[in-house]
């Protein structure tokens, strides 16, 4: 497996130079884990509907989702009942998928348990990067349809700090030896974590800055 410096080496050759790669380079938010549990199921919402979907009919109609799951109002969404579904079903300003529909009271019962542990922020937001394959495990177990894909994508877009194993950086991990194959068992998940971490200590740098330096490598 190669250093950090040699990933990072690698990358900005690919894209112009070390200043050019910064520019590239996001950095997760430092107030996410103030953001209110709202724009979490927000999040969350988006990239499940967006999965396997084309990304821009989510966008165009968000403003549809955002009116008719009343904000994302996590209590309210919680609650939501039959004749709500018959309405969600009726409404031509969201993607009227029923199981998706449906994560959105599942996920919002799944943000009303963690505000016996501090709140979404405080948990989603501040779980340490050291252990994010345990991030990812708890939402898979404890949320709906937040395993996979659309739990990493729905950590980035959040804004916390976080790996999502595209193509481009399973190719990169498998060129290093991390993994042989997609990463879908908790082995893989283990041996990914460990190469993230072993590369934390050497940059000082967190999740989501590698993980695009190991995307630019390709």
């Amino acid at each position: 497996m190669r250093s950090f410096d040699e990933l990072y080496a690698m990358a900005a050759e690919r894209k112009g130079g070390k200043e050019a790669l910064e520019d590239m380079i996001p950095l997760p938010d430092p107030k996410v884990t103030e953001m209110p549990e709202d724009r979490w199921l927000a999040v969350m919402t988006k990239c499940i509907f967006q999965a396997g979907f084309n990304w821009k009919v989510i966008e165009t109609k968000w403003d549809g989702f955002e009116a008719a799951f009343h904000g994302f109002d996590v209590d309210r969404c919680a609650f939501l009942h039959d004749e709500d579904m018959d309405r969600l079903m009726a409404d031509k300003g969201i993607v009227r998928n029923g199981p998706k529909i449906r994560t959105v009271i599942e996920n919002a019962h799944f943000l009303q348990s963690l505000r016996n542990e501090g709140g979404a922020g405080a948990v989603l937001g501040g779980w340490p990067s050291t252990d994010y394959i345990g991030l990812l495990e708890r939402m898979k177990k404890d949320g709906a349809r937040l395993g996979g894909m659309s739990g990493q994508y729905a950590m980035r877009f959040a804004g916390r700090d976080a790996f999502i194993l595209s193509r481009d950086v399973t190719a990169r991990l498998i060129a290093e030896g991390v993994i042989d194959r997609p990463a879908t068992s908790k082995t893989a998940m283990r041996a990914v974590q460990g190469a993230f971490n072993t590369w934390m200590d050497q940059s000082g740098r967190g999740l989501t800055e590698i993980s695009r330096i190991l995307a630019f490598t390709l």
